[in-house]
């Protein structure tokens, strides 16, 4: 049995290069960690390798100091260089039996089922730590994303043990659901981190993390 270091739970904070220009990265993530969030995935799709690394150094050491666990999407080496706690690896990426050789037992490795449940039991039979459904909603970040129905949240929880991440246009008006239907983790980009005239970053952390009591 892998040792529970981190609760699989609540807000799953995605990064995103064009909401965290590099001016304003370490700042708004540590906002984020102040207010309770303890999972943060790094997704830099178009920096440079230097910055990548650069940034990912930058959030084990802010992930350390809060205790938040570290995930890296879709990049195994990044994963191993900055000692990050695990990646999260789409359909295309990796296979998760390779990931795990190269990462180790320990780590956490969860995996983009988009709306399948066939893929999501596949997945725990192979060692996943969590999966990950969506989209639920309209996402501006993946504006052609397959769109998956809330009762699968609901089959997927009565048939797996392991957590469940709902992903895809979610806000603080209609992640509650989600959550009464099985999520355990929800995964925000754009309400958490687009500039809001009506909210600071505070507020809107506090309202997802409020959410999951």
């Amino acid at each position: 049995m892998k040792p529970a270091k981190y609760a699989l739970q609540g807000l799953y904070a995605i990064t995103d290069e064009t909401l965290l220009p590099e001016d304003c990265f370490i700042g708004k993530i540590t906002t984020v960690l102040k207010n309770g969030c303890k999972i943060i995935q790094y997704r830099n799709k178009h920096g440079s390798s230097v910055l990548r690394q650069k940034q990912a150094e930058q959030l084990r050491k802010l992930c350390t100091q809060y205790d938040a666990c570290l995930l890296i999407n879709d990049d195994v080496e990044l994963a191993l260089a900055c000692k990050a706690d695990g990646v999260h690896l789409g359909q295309n990426d990796i296979a998760l039996n390779k990931a795990r050789k190269q990462l180790g037992s320990n780590a956490i490795i969860g995996i983009t089922c988009h709306d399948s449940l066939d893929l999501a039991v596949q997945a725990q039979h192979e060692g996943a730590d969590y999966v990950a459904f969506g989209s639920f909603f309209p996402s501006a970040i993946k504006p052609h994303a397959q769109r998956a129905p809330k009762a699968l949240l609901i089959e997927a929880k009565a048939q797996l043990n392991i957590p469940l991440v709902a992903i895809g246009g979610i806000t603080r008006d209609n992640g509650r659901q989600l959550i009464d239907c099985g999520a355990d983790m929800l995964a925000v980009i754009s309400d958490l981190w687009a500039d809001d005239s009506t909210t600071s970053l505070e507020q809107r952390t506090n309202a997802f993390m409020h959410l999951f009591v």
